[in-house]
């Protein structure tokens, strides 16, 4: 407990220069505002995520997994939806238009790209697996992950992010959430235990924990909302600032910010031996960007605007929402055999430096950079479509459990973890020895 108060001192003193800066009203040098109100916001990641982790043993495992993806990213959604709103508010030929989109788009990428590979990297090198094996119960988060996948390009299709598709993506969400609900905690040792300093709470009374989560949850959202506006506004003027292209910087600088806390609860998972349970919440995580954030974008700027209206995309912007579209496919295609092998997180971990170097490289000359984008996407569309022909007994047997999770459990051969694999052969050799012995 004293370990958990000295670290939510440390945050609340990292959010401290931030706040004083807003009530102030002064504003200092653009890098060294971007840096505070950054701090701030990655700060109040951390006491978000510190609270949804404490409730975990309160809720059933797969709610409470995708509880945590969506508490540990809302410094992502204040940001992204800053920028909606002031593209509304500024018209559509807006640069803020680019931003919300560069923005969303880098995200996502960060999350399958960076976030995937480093769990399947730390899980190797803490007890040298060679993957993290899921359950049959995580087919729902890879189902709910393909159907937002396949959805991204219906917008494609269209040219723009509108309302209509933010009432689908939120209801994708919706039924996501509907479906994990029950999905309830393993009864091994290993599950019962919280894998970070939240732990300390589990000690005390139940009134108590909800109380100090409560006060998290609602201290963090506070200097989110007071952080948001300002690290926003920063960025764009650091870049101009130090000459660095404002919409590399909006896509890549503010996810990395924003993103921390989720990917920082992924990893306690995985230093704490629950592997799957890191996995499942960046997969999670990655849902709920999929979907929510992405839906939530054409409300902001319709707020912004004063009246309905949708988020255009124009020639970058399709290539770059393409490009999502298409790696968060092939991640999902990696997924099939409801494992993240070490080959395929060295799949996910080069294609991704190869986009950014190139969009680095080109970041001047604007055809080459689409044309860039287009030949990365129809690589990634190319090596998914390979794997989901090699896995498409797999695929059905997934979207089977989380249609009828009843029928496809005595029918499919959705594979568990290795760990229960491991024990049910335990318990059969066991049972065959005693039987001899009698």
């Amino acid at each position: 407990m004293k370990r958990f108060s000295i670290l939510i001192a440390i945050a609340a003193s990292a959010a401290l220069p931030a706040l004083t800066l807003r009530m102030l009203q002064w504003q200092p040098d653009p890098v060294v505002e971007t840096a505070t109100f950054g701090v701030a916001i990655l700060a109040a990641g951390f006491l978000l995520s510190w609270g949804a982790e404490a409730a975990e043993r309160h809720i059933a495992q797969g709610l409470i997994l995708a509880a945590v993806a969506l508490i540990t990213v809302l410094p992502e959604y204040a940001v992204d939806m800053y920028y909606a709103f002031q593209a509304g508010q500024a018209g559509p030929g807006s640069p803020y238009v680019h931003y919300a989109a560069a923005n969303m788009t880098g995200a996502n990428r960060l999350l399958v790209g960076v976030a995937w590979p480093l769990l399947a990297l730390l899980h190797w090198m803490k007890d040298r697996h060679r993957s993290i094996e899921l359950t049959k119960d995580n087919a729902i988060e890879v189902s709910f992950l393909l159907l937002a996948s396949l959805y991204a390009f219906v917008i494609l299709l269209k040219g723009s992010i509108t309302l209509i598709d933010s009432i689908m993506l939120v209801a994708i969400y919706g039924g996501y959430v509907w479906r994990v609900r029950n999905v309830v905690k393993s009864e091994t040792a290993d599950e019962e235990e919280e894998p970070g300093p939240a732990a300390a709470l589990g000690e005390l009374l139940p009134r108590i924990q909800w109380m100090i989560m409560a006060g998290l949850g609602l201290a963090a959202c506070g200097i989110i909302l007071l952080s948001a506006e300002p690290f926003a506004e920063a960025m764009i003027n650091a870049g101009r600032a130090l000459g660095i292209n404002e919409f590399l910087l909006i896509q890549w600088l503010a996810p990395l910010a924003s993103e921390a806390p989720a990917v920082s609860v992924a990893i306690l998972f995985v230093l704490n031996g629950r592997a799957s349970g890191g996995l499942v919440t960046m997969i999670s995580d990655k849902v709920n960007q999929w979907t929510l954030l992405v839906g939530m974008l054409p409300l902001a700027v319709s707020v912004g605007a004063g009246g309905v209206t949708s988020l255009p995309l124009d020639a970058r912007q399709l290539e770059e929402f393409f490009l999502t579209a298409s790696q968060s496919l092939f991640g999902v295609a990696l997924l099939m055999r409801l494992r993240l092998t070490l080959l395929s997180a060295a799949a996910l971990a080069l294609l991704f430096l190869v986009q950014v170097g190139l969009a680095y490289h080109f970041k001047d000359d604007e055809p080459r950079t689409i044309a860039t984008l287009t030949g990365l996407a129809w690589i990634y569309l190319a090596l998914a479509s390979v794997l989901f022909i090699r896995n498409g007994r797999r695929l059905l047997e997934i979207i089977r459990f989380t249609v009828r999770p009843s029928v496809a459990s005595a029918t499919s051969g959705i594979r568990s973890s290795a760990g229960e694999r491991e024990r049910h052969e335990t318990i059969d050799a066991v049972g065959q020895v005693s039987a001899k012995t009698r």
